[in-house]
């Protein structure tokens, strides 16, 4: 039977939940890391990519409402990153656009939500229900540190490569550039939000399993990246990857 767990304990625990699951793993994140893609095919990515984080002040917004007022560390990080996603300097779906548009393809094709794939679309309802119906602390383990703590990782290796194989100027990649140093901040915010408040055996228990949970849905969204528009071009045998 599940016991409490310290502090120690329980961020060992959030740790081992998302290892193992990161989306550095998914044929897509590893031809993007090694110049194998296209320009098309970073383009597709951009495509998909906006309809995920793009909501992202959405999700926190549903989050932040759900918050007691007494959590107000809590709810003062939720605001800040809100902030910084739509107000702050650049509004991130921006940068993200214009990185998408050095690809070849258009604000216009971006926006449009039938450009996204199944996957896609599953994710974004995922973290959509995930905000809204969760525990606000259950929720910020999933969308926070299930999801948002990975992006430093994954994209320390996609970056070099953009500048030095498919020379990207740094405005055009400048949205790789602010979430390596931002989402390293909220992630750690995260983990000592669901650190502080998740003070029973049941909701540490909850927030190990969607942390787990929004690993592989990010892992899954970035496989179907590669088998939606990759495969026919680049199969798995050019990558060095089992079949």
């Amino acid at each position: 039977m599940a016991q409490l767990m310290n502090r120690d304990e329980f961020r060992t625990a959030l740790e081992e939940a998302i290892k193992g699951k990161s989306a550095n793993k998914a044929p897509f994140s590893v031809a993007w890391a090694s110049g194998k893609l296209s320009r098309e095919h970073l383009a597709k990515w951009a495509e998909n990519h906006y309809h995920y984080v793009g909501p992202f002040a959405d999700y926190l917004a549903y989050i932040y409402a759900n918050t007691p007022e007494n959590f107000k560390e809590a709810k003062d990080f939720l605001l800040q990153n809100m902030y910084e996603e739509e107000l702050g300097g650049d509004r991130h779906t921006d940068l993200l656009i214009r990185f998408a548009e050095a690809c070849g393809t258009t604000r216009e094709r971006v926006e449009d939500p039938d450009n996204m794939s199944p996957t896609t679309r599953g994710l974004q309802s995922w973290c959509y229900a995930v905000a809204m119906r969760e525990h606000p602390v259950v929720a910020v383990a999933a969308l926070v540190v299930g999801l948002e703590s990975q992006v430093p990782s994954i994209y320390r290796r996609q970056t070099p490569t953009l500048r030095e194989k498919y020379g990207f100027t740094d405005e055009e990649v400048e949205f790789f550039d602010l979430h390596i140093v931002s989402d390293e901040i909220h992630g750690e915010r995260g983990y000592q939000i669901v650190l502080e408040h998740a003070d029973t055996v049941e909701l540490q228990q909850r927030c190990l399993k969607i942390c787990e949970i929004g690993a592989q849905m990010r892992l899954l969204y970035t496989t179907a990246l590669y088998y939606d528009y990759v495969v026919d071009e680049l199969p798995l045998t050019e990558l060095d990857m089992a079949a």
